[in-house]
C-alpha cells in the first residue's frame, strides 16, 4: 500500500524549520569555507586562483539557475503533452512496456494516447544530474590543477640547480660543442627525425615516459631568458613563472563557455539505445590528450632541428630561439583550448556515469554492456590523470616557446624578484654597517677614522651599483615585452 503524501500545510512546523535548519546551515558552511579559501590565496598573492574561483563559482551559480528553474516550471512542464508514437522514439533505454507506463500522469489521465513531455520524477532526476555535474566540476577542477602543480614543482631543483658552479662549469660560455653531441642535441637529434612520421611515433610514444627532461627544462629555460631578457637575468626563476603562466591558464579551463553546454545538450540527445555514444564519447578526449601531448614533443624536436639547421657548432648551452610557428595555427593558445575541451568533456563523461549508477543502478539499460563500462571509466581515469600531470605540464613549459611572453605572469614574478633583490641588498648593507662599526670602534682610540668614511663609501656604491642594475634588469624584459606586444601592462614595483 502507497504511503499517502501530505503537502507542508499538514506537515509538522517542527520537521520544516528542522529541514530549513540543516539546509541554511550547510550552505553557510560551503560558502564560509570557499571564502577561507579566497583568503587563504590572497594572502599568499594567488590573484589567479582567486579568479578561476570566482569563475567556478560563476559555473556552479549556472547550474543552480538551472536547478530553481526546473523548480518552479516543474509544474506547467508536466502539464506539456505528446502523442505516445513521439514518446516512443529516440529512447536511451529499450521501448516501455505496458507496465513501465502504468503510473498515471496528468496527461495520460486525460487522453491514453498522450503522456507528459517530461514526468515530475524525471525532472526530480535532472535536478540530481545537475547536482553530480556540479560536483564533478569542482572535484576535476581541484584535481586538475593539484596534479599539475605537482608536476612543475619538481622542477624547482632544476631551476635551482643553474645558480651552482658545476651548472656553470658544464655550461661554459666559452666552450664549443658539435649540436648534436649535446645532450639536448642527443635527445632530440638522430636519424629518426629526418621522417615526419618517424618524429611523430617517437614523440607520441615519449609523453608517457620522461616527458619532460632536465635538459629539455634547462635549454628552454635558457632559450626564454635569452629571448625576452639580457644575458645578465641568468638568475631568472623561471619555474615560478611557469606556475604563474598556469594558474593563469587555470582561469580558462575551469569555466564552461555557452559551446560547450551546446555540447552537452548534444550529448543527452543522441544518448540512443544502441548507439554507443557514450563508448565512443570516452575516446574523444582520450584521442585529443594523445594527439596534444605528441605535437608538444614534436615542437620540442623542431626547435632542436632548427638549432642545428641553423649553427652545427654551439658555444655554451645550445640556444633554441622560440617562435609562434611551431603551434597549429600559429597560435599556442588554441593547444590549451583543446586541452579546456578535453577535461570538460572528461568530467562530463565520469559524471554521467556516476549519475546513472546512483540513480538507475548498475544493473540498469545503461550499462548492458558491462565491458563498456569498464571501458568508459577507465578510460576517463587515464585521460585524468596523462592529461593533468603530463600533458598539461608539458603544455605550460612548451608554451613559453611562443613569440609573446604573458606580460601579467611576468609582472608578477619581475615584482616578487624586485622584492627579494632588495631584501638582499638591505641584508648586504646591515652586515657593512656591523662590519663597520665593531671596526671602527677597535680603531677610535688610535684615532683611525679612515675606516667609517671607508665604509660610508663602500655602502653608498653597493647601493647605487645595485639600484643601476635592478632597473636595468627590470627595464629590460619590460622593454622586450613593449616591443613584442601592442599593449602589455605596466609592471609597477
Amino acid at each position: 500500500m502507497a504511503t499517502p503524501s501530505y503537502s507542508l500545510q499538514h506537515t509538522p512546523t517542527w520537521a520544516i524549520a528542522l529541514v530549513s535548519f540543516i539546509l541554511i546551515s550547510i550552505s553557510i558552511i560551503l560558502e564560509h569555507f570557499i571564502h577561507l579559501i579566497i583568503k587563504w590565496l590572497r594572502k599568499h598573492r594567488k590573484s589567479d586562483l582567486v579568479e578561476a574561483i570566482e569563475r567556478l563559482k560563476s559555473e556552479l551559480m549556472i547550474l543552480g539557475f538551472m536547478s530553481l528553474l526546473l523548480t518552479v516550471t516543474q509544474d506547467a512542464i508536466t502539464e506539456i503533452c505528446i502523442p505516445v508514437r513521439t514518446a516512443d522514439t529516440m529512447l536511451p533505454c529499450r521501448k516501455r512496456t505496458t507496465n513501465d507506463t502504468a503510473i498515471l500522469d496528468s496527461c495520460s489521465a486525460k487522453n491514453t494516447s498522450e503522456v507528459a513531455l517530461v514526468s515530475k520524477h524525471g525532472i526530480h532526476q535532472l535536478h540530481m544530474f545537475i547536482f553530480v555535474l556540479a560536483v564533478m566540476q569542482i572535484v576535476y577542477s581541484i584535481l586538475t590543477v593539484s596534479l599539475a602543480r605537482a608536476k612543475i614543482r619538481h622542477w624547482k631543483a632544476w631551476d635551482e640547480e643553474t645558480q651552482t658552479m658545476e651548472y656553470e662549469i658544464a655550461n661554459d660560455p666559452n666552450r664549443f660543442r658539435y649540436t648534436r653531441q649535446t645532450t639536448f642535441g642527443r635527445r632530440h637529434i638522430s636519424t629518426t627525425t629526418a621522417s615526419p612520421v618517424s618524429v611523430w611515433i617517437k614523440c607520441f610514444f615519449r609523453q608517457f615516459f620522461h616527458s619532460v627532461e632536465k635538459v629539455d627544462y634547462l635549454t628552454l629555460r635558457h632559450g626564454f631568458i635569452s629571448a625576452h631578457f639580457s644575458a645578465r637575468n641568468s638568475n631568472f626563476d623561471f619555474q615560478k613563472y611557469i606556475e604563474q603562466s598556469l594558474e593563469e591558464d587555470f582561469r580558462i579551463i575551469v569555466s564552461i563557455s555557452p559551446v560547450m553546454w551546446f555540447t552537452v545538450v548534444i550529448f543527452l540527445l543522441v544518448d540512443v539505445h544502441g548507439w554507443h555514444v557514450y563508448l565512443w564519447l570516452s575516446y574523444i578526449p582520450l584521442l585529443l590528450v594523445l594527439v596534444v601531448g605528441a605535437k608538444l614533443e614534436v615542437i620540442v624536436d623542431e626547435m632542436a632541428l632548427q638549432m642545428k639547421d641553423v649553427n652545427s657548432v654551439t658555444k655554451g648551452t645550445p640556444l633554441v630561439s622560440p617562435s609562434d610557428e611551431f603551434f597549429w595555427f600559429g597560435h599556442p593558445g588554441f593547444v590549451l583550448t583543446l586541452l579546456h575541451y578535453t577535461l570538460f568533456v572528461n568530467a562530463f563523461e565520469l559524471a554521467f556515469f556516476i549519475w546513472v549508477s546512483t540513480q538507475f543502478g548498475i544493473n540498469s539499460c545503461y550499462h548492458e554492456h558491462r565491458t563498456f563500462t569498464v571501458i568508459r571509466v577507465v578510460i576517463a581515469v587515464a585521460v585524468q590523470v596523462l592529461c593533468s600531470y603530463v600533458t598539461l605540464p608539458l603544455y605550460a613549459l612548451v608554451a613559453q616557446m611562443g613569440s609573446q611572453v604573458k606580460s601579467k605572469a611576468l609582472a608578477k614574478i619581475l615584482r616578487q624578484w624586485h622584492v627579494e633583490v632588495r631584501e638582499r641588498r638591505r641584508k648586504q648593507q646591515k652586515l657593512v654597517k656591523s662590519f663597520s662599526f665593531s671596526h671602527m670602534s677597535s680603531e677610535w682610540n688610535q684615532g683611525n677614522k679612515s675606516a667609517l668614511e671607508f665604509s660610508s663609501g663602500l655602502r653608498e656604491n653597493t647601493r647605487s651599483s645595485s639600484e643601476g642594475e635592478i632597473v636595468q634588469e627590470l627595464e629590460h624584459p619590460m622593454k622586450t615585452q613593449a616591443n613584442s606586444s601592442s599593449d602589455p601592462p605596466p609592471c609597477v614595483v
